[in-house]
C-alpha cells in the first residue's frame, strides 16, 4: 500500500458515508456503503483474513474518495446510484436467467388500458405480475374477452374517432372511442377486469362458461372450442394458489447457496396467494458471509425498478434487517417486511428456494467459470495482447450499413466488462455524407459521438476506453484522423478486419493477429458481429419504411397524413396488405372510400408481388 493511501485512510471520518475506490486509470472498481467510513475501509487494507477476491480488489486500488451522508440509509440510496452509474468491476452483478413481463395499466388515464411490459417503473401506475408460465397475451385476450376492455392507445383525453374499429364489431371492446360508453361503466368493467388480475377468477370463469355454452348452441363450434382454451389457461393459473397461504399475501421468498467460491439465489415469487414462478441468479462478491450476500443481494435486485412485494421471505438471517426495511419505506414509500420464518407454509417455501438454488448451483459452476473467462478475464487479456492504456472496462464497436449508398446507418453498440449491454447502444443516421462512403460515414458518425465528451450529454455517453471499428486499416486511418482532430488521447482505437480477423491499431501498420481460439478474440467478434446485426437491423427497418413509403405515394388519394397515419397503425407492408376493408376504413381519415381503394391497390396485378 502506498504512503498516500496510509495517509488517506487516517483521515478518514467516523461518519456514515460511501466510498469509491480507483484502479491506476482512475476507473471505478468498487462502490461500498459503511455506518462508519474510517472502520469500513480500514478492514480492506489491515484485516489478516481476505478472500481471493477481496485481496484481487485491494491489489488493484490505487485511489480510493468517500461521500459523507446524513445516515446509512442515505449511504445506502447514494452507493445504489454510483453502483447503477459506474458499473463496478468488483461489486455485485446479477446474471439473471429471464425477464417476465408485467402487465401494466395506468388508472390516471381516461378508459385506461392494459400493456405488456419487463420492467416496473415508478410512475404511478399499477403493476400485475411477474407471469410465469402463462401467454401475458392470451391472458389480456381474456380480459378483453370478459370484461370489454379497448386494446388500442389512442388518448381519448383528447380526440374521439368517428367510427368504432373491428374489435367494436367483433364484441372485443365497449368503442370507448366514439362514446359507446360512459366512463363510469367503463370503470366498472375495469374493477372487475383488475379484480381478476388480482386473484380472484369466480366471475371471468363463470363469464367464459356461459361463452362456450352458448357458441355450442348456435353451432359455432371453433368459437367454442376457443374459448375452452381459455377455461384451461385460466384453470393452469388456478393451480399455482398455494394451499394454507392467504391470497392477499404477496411475497417474494430468497434462498442463498454456495460452494464457498461461487453464489446463486432463488427466489420464488407469490402474488396474491398464488406462485407465480421462479428466478435464478449466479453472483459474483466480494462477500464471503452469507447474510451480508443475502443483503446485498436484496439491495442490487430491487433497486432497478423491480416490483417490491409486502414481504421478503428468507431461507436464513439477513444482515441489515432493519437498514433495508427503513430502505425500502425512505426510497421507495414502500413497506416491507423481511423475516426468516421457523414453520409452516412459509418456512415449506423456503425449503424449496434453496432446493432449487442448491440445484442452479451446482449446474452452473462450470458456466459461472465459463462466463468470466469469456467477459472480465477476456478483457484482461486484450490489455495485454493489445498493449492498451488501460482495462477496456466500456467497449463501443461502430459498423456502418448500406445499399449502394442509400439509406446509409451506424451503429454504436456496447460492452461492458466484455458483456453486452443494450441499453447503451445507439443508432445514427448519416447524414452528410453522398453515396456510398464507409470512411466518411465513420468519420461523421465518430465526429458527432466525440463531440460529446466533456459536455453535459456524457452523462448520457460516459467515455469509453476502447474504441472498436468494424473494417481494416483504412478505416481505422479515417476515424483517427477524428481523433486527432478532436485532440482525444485518452481512448484507446483498434480495428477488426473480417477476411482474417486481424487487429489493427494506430501504433503499426503490421496487423496483431490473435489466435483464433483466444478468448479475447473471441470477445472482438462478438462485439463486431453484434454492431453488424444492429446496423443491419436499423438498415432494413428504415429501408422498408421508406419503400412503403415511396409505395404509398403511388396510391391515388393518399396524402402525407394518411400515410404517416397508416404506417403508425400497421407498422410494415404486410400490415397494411394484409389488413381488411373494415381495418382499413377504423384508421383515423382514411374511411370507407380510401379504405377500398387502398384495399384494391395491394391486390391488382401490378402490385401484387410486393414485399
Amino acid at each position: 500500500m502506498n504512503s498516500t493511501l496510509q495517509k488517506k485512510i487516517k483521515m478518514l471520518p467516523l461518519d456514515p458515508g460511501v466510498y469509491v475506490m480507483l484502479n491506476k486509470d482512475k476507473q471505478v472498481i468498487y462502490v461500498g456503503k459503511a455506518k462508519v467510513l474510517k472502520n469500513r475501509v480500514k478492514q480492506y487494507f489491515y484485516s489478516s483474513v481476505k478472500t481471493d477476491k477481496v485481496m484481487a480488489m485491494v491489489s488493484n486500488i490505487e485511489d480510493f474518495y468517500y461521500i459523507i451522508t446524513k445516515s446509512e440509509v442515505d449511504a445506502l440510496s447514494l452507493e445504489n446510484n454510483l453502483i447503477k452509474k459506474y458499473k463496478p468491476k468488483y461489486n455485485i452483478l446479477l446474471k439473471d436467467d429471464k425477464t417476465y413481463p408485467y402487465i401494466k395499466v395506468d388508472l390516471k388515464r381516461a378508459f385506461p388500458y392494459f400493456e405488456i411490459v419487463r420492467r416496473i417503473k415508478r410512475d404511478g401506475a399499477k403493476y400485475f405480475g411477474p407471469f410465469m408460465g402463462v401467454s401475458v397475451k392470451e391472458i389480456l385476450d381474456l380480459l378483453n374477452d370478459c370484461f370489454y376492455i379497448r386494446s388500442c392507445r389512442i388518448p381519448l383525453e383528447k380526440r374521439r374517432e368517428k367510427r368504432e374499429c373491428l374489435n367494436y364489431h367483433i364484441k372485443k371492446c365497449t368503442a370507448p372511442c366514439t362514446g359507446r360508453i360512459t366512463e363510469k361503466e367503463y370503470g366498472e368493467n375495469l374493477n372487475k377486469a383488475l379484480d381478476f388480475l388480482s386473484g380472484n377468477d369466480d366471475e371471468a370463469e363463470q363469464i367464459l362458461k356461459d361463452k362456450m355454452q352458448k357458441f355450442a348452441e348456435l353451432g359455432e363450434f371453433e368459437l367454442a372450442i376457443n374459448v375452452r382454451e381459455k377455461l384451461k389457461m385460466l384453470d393452469k393459473i388456478k393451480q399455482k394458489k398455494i394451499t394454507n397461504l392467504n391470497r392477499f399475501i404477496n411475497a417474494d421468498i430468497i434462498a442463498v447457496a454456495t460452494n464457498g467460491l461461487y453464489y446463486s439465489v432463488n427466489i420464488l415469487i407469490t402474488r396474491n396467494g398464488r406462485m407465480l414462478g421462479a428466478k435464478n441468479f449466479s453472483l459474483d462478491t466480494l462477500s464471503a458471509d452469507k447474510s451480508e450476500v443475502s443483503a446485498e443481494f436484496i439491495r442490487s435486485y430491487y433497486h432497478d425498478g423491480r416490483e417490491l412485494p409486502d414481504e421478503i421471505i428468507l431461507y436464513e438471517e439477513c444482515a441489515e434487517t432493519d437498514l433495508l426495511e427503513d430502505f425500502f419505506k425512505s426510497e421507495y414509500k414502500k413497506s416491507v417486511s423481511i423475516l426468516v420464518p421457523k414453520q409452516g407454509v412459509r418456512r415449506q417455501l423456503c425449503e424449496m428456494a434453496y432446493g432449487n438454488a442448491e440445484d442452479y448451483l451446482n449446474k452452473t459452476v462450470s458456466k459461472i467459470i465459463h462466463d468470466r473467462e469469456l467477459t472480465v478475464n477476456a478483457c484482461e487479456k486484450l490489455k495485454n495482447v493489445l498493449n492498451l492504456t488501460k482495462y477496456p472496462k466500456r467497449m463501443e464497436c461502430y459498423d456502418i450499413s448500406n445499399i449502394s449508398g442509400v439509406d446509409k446507418v451506424a451503429s454504436m453498440v456496447v460492452f461492458t466488462d466484455g458483456e453486452k449491454d443494450a441499453k447503451e447502444y445507439r443508432r445514427f443516421m448519416i447524414k452528410t455524407v453522398e453515396g456510398a462512403n464507409d470512411f466518411a460515414s465513420l468519420q461523421e458518425t465518430l465526429e458527432r459521438r466525440l463531440s460529446k465528451l466533456g459536455t453535459i450529454e456524457e452523462e448520457k455517453f460516459p467515455k469509453p476506453d476502447l474504441i472498436i471499428i468494424d473494417g481494416g486499416k483504412g478505416q481505422l486511418s479515417s476515424v483517427k484522423e477524428i481523433f486527432d482532430r478532436k485532440g482525444v488521447t485518452d481512448i484507446d482505437l483498434i480495428s477488426l478486419a473480417k477476411r482474417e480477423e486481424e487487429v489493427y491499431t494506430v501504433f503499426s501498420n503490421q496487423p496483431i493477429v490473435i489466435p483464433h481460439s483466444d478468448y479475447a478474440l473471441r470477445l472482438l467478434q462478438r462485439i463486431r458481429d453484434e454492431a453488424h446485426r444492429f446496423a443491419i437491423t436499423y438498415f432494413r427497418s428504415r429501408h422498408l419504411k421508406r419503400n412503403l413509403e415511396s409505395m404509398l405515394d403511388k396510391i391515388r388519394g393518399i396524402g402525407k397524413v394518411n400515410k404517416k397515419t397508416l404506417l403508425e397503425t400497421f407498422k410494415t407492408v404486410d400490415g397494411i396488405k394484409e389488413a381488411s376493408i373494415q381495418e382499413l376504413s377504423a384508421v383515423n381519415g382514411i374511411g370507407e372510400k380510401r379504405a377500398k381503394i387502398i384495399y384494391d391497390f395491394f391486390r391488382s396485378e401490378d402490385n401484387n408481388g410486393i414485399s
